[in-house]
């Protein structure tokens, strides 16, 4: 555990002492998570690649408001079980196939690794009932600065607009966090929210505690308008990477990679905006985001961006409640790796999951089309089922995995080549959730991927790929005793 982690600890556990004088009680939290995968990735030999493996996660925490300030403690124990000892292949182009290869890879080639991590400890003040500042180590979502009192915008916001630049990894078992410190003021309409961090190891790394030479600035402007069934946001984010020994994944030739010792500095400046239209007894929702980005990627320029356009109608007169949404995706990517110029738009430090829920591609180099079908067939059930189509931008240019820096040995995101091919995959999948009660509940998910011609020319026997799991989720909050 770092030093600011052990100050921050101490200081908060001198707050707590102090519970006699707390206007509300210690309330203590347990978070736990099971999941069990099963995975059949693309194949290049006779036989399947294919492996269960097991996620085990539990949070445990406290919290408590002592007039105008609020803490947090929450200690992490993650655990992988019985992960595939043979599913990274030496040939470099097909790399690890699937989560339990990258768990396997960045634990020490451990099959059952296990770690305890101070995940959360920071101290918040309130200004007023609208200001606050946070200084410790805590999780942040970029472009859920707000809480929306309408569901649509709600839902929008949580599942299609947040942690596309910033994310707490929460899919993944060692998570992430930040040491920094966070501001927000507002009104009944607004938010300007402010944070400056830098990145803790974790997500596929069990070992969550140290600090990496990774840090990020933040700013965000949100507005309500339209009698709150519009949400617009502006926002802009620097991120600075100092892991000068880590190799940098790109279209270069390796030796190049290997001789670019220099720091990458990279800004990104964008908006967004999501709306919830009544239609009769229905409602119409549509969303907007996009981002533009420039500075230096190690030794070379930085020009880069992207955008994503949504729609969807929901028909409310239907006890059901059905939604269809389709939308697209384009990001740039570079097919020069000569040029001095790197192209190629960098998704950051994102919970990548949120946005590809096999996660076996992300937003970089990407052209996307999606349909997307949303239920409730019941009041504790939700069913989701979506079909995307995959492309990428520049046939030179990688196939992109991964979610950004998550250790100091290894860059965070990894690359095959495209070999000049564009065609990627088209993908299905089914998600069915069901709550229990208010503690309890079930998850299970199951996606299919259709390989192209990138797939093919990588992995030629098998070219096709699934994943699934199930889960169980448990949670529990109680107030302790005075």
């Amino acid at each position: 555990m770092n030093r600011l982690s052990v100050a921050f600890a101490a200081l908060l556990t001198a707050v707590a002492s102090s519970a006699q004088s707390a206007s509300t009680p210690v309330t203590a939290t347990v978070v736990l998570r099971e999941r069990t995968n099963a995975t059949q990735w693309f194949s290049a030999t006779p036989a399947v690649e294919q492996y269960g493996h097991q996620d085990s996660l539990l949070r445990l925490g406290i919290q408590q408001r002592i007039h105008q300030w609020d803490y947090q403690l929450e200690l992490l124990q993650a655990a992988e079980l019985f992960l595939p000892t043979d599913a990274v292949s030496p040939v470099t182009a097909q790399g690890q196939f699937g989560l339990g290869a990258t768990y396997y890879a960045s634990n020490g080639n451990n099959e059952f690794p296990a770690a305890a991590s101070f995940k959360t400890g920071f101290l918040r003040y309130h200004f007023n009932e609208s200001s606050t500042l946070r200084l410790g180590r805590f999780e942040f979502l970029d472009g859920q600065e707000t809480t929306p009192r309408n569901s649509t915008l709600a839902w929008l916001q949580t599942n299609r607009i947040a942690q596309r630049l910033i994310g707490n990894f929460g899919f993944s078992n060692g998570q992430r966090s930040f040491d920094g410190l966070d501001a927000s003021t507002g009104g009944g309409k607004w938010n300007l929210t402010a944070m400056a961090g830098r990145a803790t190891q974790g997500v596929f790394n069990m070992n969550a505690n140290p600090e990496l030479n990774v840090d990020l600035q933040y700013l965000a402007y949100t507005r309500g308008l339209a009698r709150q069934h519009l949400l617009v946001r502006g926002f802009a984010l620097g991120y600075h990477d100092g892991r000068t020994g880590v190799v940098k994944t790109d279209n270069r030739p390796l030796a190049i990679r290997q001789a670019d010792h220099t720091n990458i500095r990279i800004g990104s400046y964008g908006a967004d905006a999501i709306a919830a239209i009544p239609a009769g007894r229905n409602a119409v929702d549509l969303l907007f985001w996009g981002a533009l980005q420039n500075g230096r990627w190690g030794a070379l320029d930085q020009h880069s961006g992207g955008f994503a356009a949504e729609a969807g109608f929901r028909l409310d007169h239907v006890r059901s409640t059905p939604w269809l949404r389709a939308g697209v995706l384009r990001t740039t990517g570079d097919n020069n790796p000569n040029d001095g110029v790197h192209n190629t738009f960098f998704q950051v430090l994102p919970t990548p999951r949120t946005y590809a829920r096999y996660p076996f591609f992300n937003m970089m180099n990407s052209k996307e089309e999606f349909l997307q079908l949303i239920d409730k067939p019941a009041k504790k059930l939700d069913i989701r089922t979506d079909l995307h189509f995959l492309q990428f931008t520049a046939p030179a240019d990688l196939w992109y995995q991964g979610g950004g820096a998550f250790d100091h040995k290894v860059f965070g995101y990894t690359g095959r080549p495209a070999n000049n091919h564009s065609s990627f995959s088209s993908l299905y999948d089914v998600s069915a959730d069901y709550v229990l009660n208010s503690q309890l509940s079930l998850g299970l998910y199951y996606a299919r991927a259709f390989g192209k011609s990138v797939v093919t020319s990588i992995y030629p026997v098998d070219h096709d790929s699934n994943y699934g799991y199930f889960e169980l989720s448990y949670k529990l909050s109680k107030p302790l005793r005075q």
